[in-house]
């Protein structure tokens, strides 16, 4: 039955007349229709709007929930052994921050170091780049690139520059601000988290309360599973990555693999964008063939990660088709940056796997639940 087809009036009702009558026929329930659709889109873009306007406050919110979500076995582990609860929940806290900070340290050490290295291979890679510009069949000549050169020079001097490095001063602050705010929800999710979701499911009584307790137990487990999952996936990527990379003697191998390790919390371009990266800087320091070995280097770790690794750690907490992935980092990208690219992909999920359980543990909403084969024969 087409979605805007009024129903058929039941018996003893009066017939409609005049403006009732005029919303009662075909177009007028389609226009019905039309019209809740439009409230519902204005209500999901005003939360959205105002998401991203609070982002300072949000996203580390939404980060805290991700990452409690995959320590809470560990905080649950530590209390069922006799650990007090705030005893527990700072190990794990801090264990997190030594992680994080480590992965920072490593980057700043690892660069460092070799910075010299490779400022002098980028500079000897430039010279080899203009020479080869200037061999090409059509017209680029040496005042064509100096012209270039300028104009880079002149924007970095401007004031559209200053502007640009004071808006990341304020980018900085915001990041700070974000961080600690981060650590202190991150902290109270671990210690209360539980307690937290009780005092919020206080107006649900009944079946919709036993709802609520399995879409809040879905959603943890998912977003717990889905961070261990790729974290993993992205630990072997990164140990396969770097020592590919470092066998074949490229430079700033540690910190290209704690870039890879990072960038696979970026489904599909994540991996890519590290092998990209990666294939630069061997093309920058030692030419065209080392750099088409680590390309063929990172397209083997990514095939292994692709058809091995993801359905054996990841299991089922990741069902969704690439293309919604696909969209879910380009709207996270456009409302939050990197950060939006990161944490889009878990929240999808999470979703998902509440409307998995909606109406029972293993039962979906209603519009969800498949009811016919969907299997697509040969075309």
């Amino acid at each position: 039955m087409p979605f805007f087809t009024p129903s058929a009036p039941a018996p003893g009702d009066q017939p409609a007349t005049g403006a009732r009558k005029a919303w009662s026929d075909a177009f007028g329930g389609l226009a019905t229709r039309c019209l809740q659709v439009i409230i519902v889109l204005v209500i999901v873009i005003g939360i959205v709007y105002a998401v991203a306007t609070l982002s300072v406050v949000t996203i580390p919110i939404l980060l805290a929930l991700i990452i409690a979500s995959a320590m809470h076995p560990v905080v649950s582990w530590l209390r069922r052994h006799h650990v007090p609860s705030v005893i527990a929940t700072l190990a794990v806290l801090l264990g997190v921050l030594v992680v994080l900070g480590l992965v920072a340290w490593l980057i700043v050490v690892a660069v460092e170091n070799q910075w010299s290295d490779l400022q002098q291979s980028a500079v000897d890679g430039f010279q080899q780049l203009q020479g080869w510009v200037t061999s090409l069949p059509f017209s680029i000549t040496d005042s064509q690139i100096d012209s270039a050169t300028k104009a880079a020079t002149d924007f970095v001097t401007s004031a559209k520059f200053g502007s640009g490095a004071l808006a990341g001063a304020s980018a900085t602050a915001n990041f700070l601000t974000g961080l600690v705010l981060m650590i202190v929800v991150l902290f109270f999710f671990l210690k209360d988290g539980p307690k937290i979701w009780e005092f919020l499911l206080r107006p649900f009584t009944g079946a919709r309360y036993d709802r609520a307790r399995r879409v809040g137990d879905r959603v943890v487990s998912t977003l717990g599973g889905y961070v261990r999952g790729t974290a993993m996936v992205a630990a072997v990527d990164a140990i396969g990555i770097g020592v590919g990379i470092a066998i074949v003697g490229v430079p700033l191998a540690l910190p290209l693999a704690v870039v890879v390790f990072i960038t696979a919390f970026i489904p599909i371009v994540g991996a890519t964008a590290a092998g990209i990266l990666a294939a630069l800087v061997a093309l920058v320091a030692l030419g065209p063939v080392q750099a088409l070995i680590v390309v063929g280097i990172v397209i083997l770790v990514n095939q292994l990660e692709g058809n091995f690794l993801q359905p054996v750690l990841m299991g089922k907490t990741l069902q969704l088709h690439g293309l919604v992935i696909l969209i879910g980092l380009t709207a996270g990208t456009v409302l939050a940056g990197i950060t939006g690219a990161v944490i889009a992909v878990p929240l999808l999920a999470a979703a998902w796997g509440a409307v998995q359980v909606w109406d029972g543990p293993d039962t979906p909403a209603k519009p969800w639940r498949q009811k016919r084969s969907e299997a697509v024969g040969a075309q």
